[in-house]
């Protein structure tokens, strides 16, 4: 089998070579000018532009209301009235509250931090916070990370007489709340160049407004931008780029105990600390604090100067963020054994009563990755419910519950993710619209699954010094991913298991080239190789460093077949046979030949398997490999189907996966007898 076929298509861009001509004549190595021609840079001024990273920082006046926001804190300030900044419980919403709470106390306001118990209060601002605050003397409430939907929740701050300064960077609703300020660069209004800011990139903009040294601030604070920004997985472009790469050097050497405690506690080397290491390390166990209902030990982590009471700080959040796997697991195997049988759903929605409100968000991202759709987890709470949504292939979410908004109490979020409250009476029809919208998105059955290449390359462009070239691209992430290259047509040469059994290593040979690589949590079985098979690997290129010794090895991040004629993942009018929207055209070209089903029929009769369960496009490539003649998955799927009609084999669809049993005594049968091969005639015929 192939089960662990990552991504259904590749999709390798061809960099013009006058692009890459160019860039090489400009000075950059081979394999850079190939990466960087492939990302539609045709020159060294374009490449300069996407890389740069001491570009000016815009004025933070240019962004909407910004000088109403700035003019009512300074007032605060100067009137001794005290302001609370109001956050949000993930990285970016603790960033942004310790960077502006510590900020403005250093300028001698009173002011204190809040950030809503995630667990009791929910998301955002909320009465129950709003009236104890103003209990205790608040008179500015100051947002960030958050509120540009708190319509109603604006409107009790006048009703108590506290002013309302929002700061936020989430997409705006088309009615805005009524406040002091409302500054968020997705503001229709708005003209700031940069859109895609972090909630604590427009909390350092509003410091850096107030302060007037935009570069004070951000020497102060450009390790918690950084870390806000690269968790909230904003584009490294632009301006986020400037704060990404001075905040890097900045946590390399950090002056802050909390953030030096953690990167010890956590194993990350300040030496080489990456965007990576901050998404995979640093920033799931700063998470810990608000998931767990611990959010106090994070704030205070970031504002402590005691390194002794940092270390602490840090070993509890280490602790936290185990617990939280725990509970993300046990949640994850309940929601996967709810999922009903058969094809892939077009989204997922699952509620129950016993889920952990704080660790949903991250199981309905893992279960729309594996599941190639939107997922809904709710957590149930008697006649109502709280879920938090994770987008896959484009899908827009906040779109999609605007649509929705009548069944729903509130929502708020991106395109990417979102949560919402709805009542319990609603999650049926929620779900089966919701569905009805995916499936509208997603035209065809195309695998939903895809890897974006930047180029395919040959093995003498693998030398350690055109991989070392490729460090002009940092700091890597969204919007500048690393590198993705692929090689074709190479033969494995060995196999060997590392890491306890959980790793595996390759020993690749092109020609006269040998290449090794590394592939993490795959074994042969999953992958579903051998020695002597003949693949082409997608990886991100690196050089290992083994007892002194350095030389290149691929990451691999995905294996398949190679295919020796094309094999086409065009499943359309597939797709209408299956909806009965079948043409005369459709037909004709989706009727199989009698070769084309020879050709199918004996590759499974040739199978040893006593089945064979395959992803369908890994199914179709390793056809197309074996008989050297071109398919595409449509005509495959419509192969099999016909074959089942007629008894020669028993066909499931588990997942994205396919289970194939050739029945016993197979091997004759009338195929014009198929149900799907007289559908075809008769529509090919009308």
């Amino acid at each position: 089998m192939c089960a662990n076929v990552k991504y259904g298509i590749w999709n390798a861009r061809e960099p013009e070579m006058s692009a890459v001509n160019a860039l090489v004549g400009g000075g950059y190595a081979p394999l850079a000018a190939m990466v960087l021609a492939s990302r539609g840079i045709r020159d060294c001024g374009q490449a300069h532009q996407y890389l740069d990273c001491d570009a000016p920082l815009p004025d933070p006046f240019l962004m909407t209301d910004m000088d109403l926001a700035a003019g009512r804190v300074g007032l605060a300030m100067s009137r001794g009235e005290k302001i609370a900044v109001f956050g949000d419980y993930d990285v970016d919403g603790i960033t942004a509250t310790c960077l502006l709470t510590d900020f403005l106390r250093r300028h001698g306001a009173d002011c204190v931090s809040y950030i809503p118990g995630r667990l009791e209060e929910g998301y955002g601002l909320n009465p129950i916070a709003i009236r104890q605050l103003s209990s205790e003397g608040v008179k500015l409430i100051v947002t960030v990370d958050c509120g540009i939907t708190a319509v109603a929740e604006a409107e009790l701050c006048r009703e108590l007489g506290i002013d309302l300064v929002i700061t936020d960077h989430h997409e705006c609703k088309q009615t805005l709340p009524r406040a002091a300020a409302v500054v968020d660069p997705h503001r229709p209004d708005g003209g700031y160049p940069h859109k895609n800011l972090s909630g604590v990139g427009v909390a350092f903009k509003l410091a850096a407004a107030l302060c007037g040294d935009q570069e004070a601030v951000l020497k102060e604070y450009t390790d918690m931008v950084c870390l806000g920004t690269v968790a909230d997985v904003m584009p490294i472009q632009g301006e986020n780029r400037v704060f990404v790469s001075r905040g890097l050097k900045s946590l390399a050497h950090t002056k802050r105990p909390g953030i030096a405690a953690l990167m010890v506690e956590s194993g990350c080397a300040p030496e080489s600390v990456s965007a990576s290491s901050i998404g995979f390390m640093l920033a799931p166990r700063i998470n810990a604090a608000g998931r767990m209902g611990k959010i106090d030990l994070a704030v205070e982590l970031f504002l402590t100067d005691d390194p002794v009471r940092a270390a602490e700080l840090a070993r509890q959040l280490c602790d936290l963020n185990r617990q939280r796997q725990a509970i993300e697991s046990e949640i994850y195997r309940q929601a996967v054994a709810m999922l009903p049988p058969g094809r892939p759903p077009e989204a997922i929605v699952l509620a129950d009563e016993s889920w952990h409100q704080g660790v949903v968000g991250i199981v309905a991202s893992r279960i729309a990755e594996e599941y190639a759709c939107p997922a809904f987890l709710i957590c149930l709470d008697g006649e109502h419910g709280k879920a938090s949504s994770r987008s896959h292939g484009g899908f827009n979410l906040f779109s999609s519950l605007t649509a929705l908004a009548p069944l729903l109490e509130s929502y708020g979020g991106h395109e990417l993710a979102a949560g919402f409250t709805i009542s319990r009476a609603n999650i049926p029809e929620f779900r089966r619209r919701i569905c009805s919208l995916a499936a509208g998105f997603y035209s065809d059955d195309t695998p939903r699954t895809s890897l974006d290449v930047d180029c395919a390359i040959e093995a003498d462009l693998l030398t350690i010094p055109n991989i070392e070239s490729l460090s002009v691209l940092e700091p890597c992430g969204n919007g500048c991913p690393k590198p993705v290259l692929m090689m074709k047509n190479l033969t494995i040469d060995r196999i060997s298991m590392v890491g306890g059994g959980r790793h595996m290593r390759l020993r690749l040979r092109s020609g006269r080239h040998i290449v090794n690589a590394i592939y993490f949590s795959a074994n042969p079985q999953t992958v579903s190789i051998q020695p002597g098979d003949v693949v082409d690997v997608a990886f991100t290129p690196q050089i290992n460093e083994f007892r002194g010794e350095r030389s290149v090895q691929m990451n691999v991040l995905d294996i398949r077949p190679s295919c020796a004629a094309e094999c086409s993942p065009e499943t359309s009018g597939y797709r209408a046979l299956l909806e009965d929207r079948l043409t005369a055209a459709i037909a004709a070209s989706l009727l199989p030949e009698r070769a084309t089903l020879a050709m199918v029929w004996r590759y499974l009769a040739s199978s040893s398997e006593a089945a064979i369960q395959e992803s369908p496009i890994c199914l179709c490539r390793k056809i197309v490999r074996w008989a050297g003649k071109p398919l595409s998955l449509g005509q495959m799927m419509t192969c099999l189907d016909i074959f089942r009609d007629v008894g020669l084999i028993d066909l499931q669809r588990q997942h994205k996966y396919i289970s194939i049993h050739l029945t016993p005594g197979s091997g004759k049968a009338d195929l014009t007898e198929s149900q799907t091969m007289q559908r075809l005639l008769r529509a090919k015929e009308s």
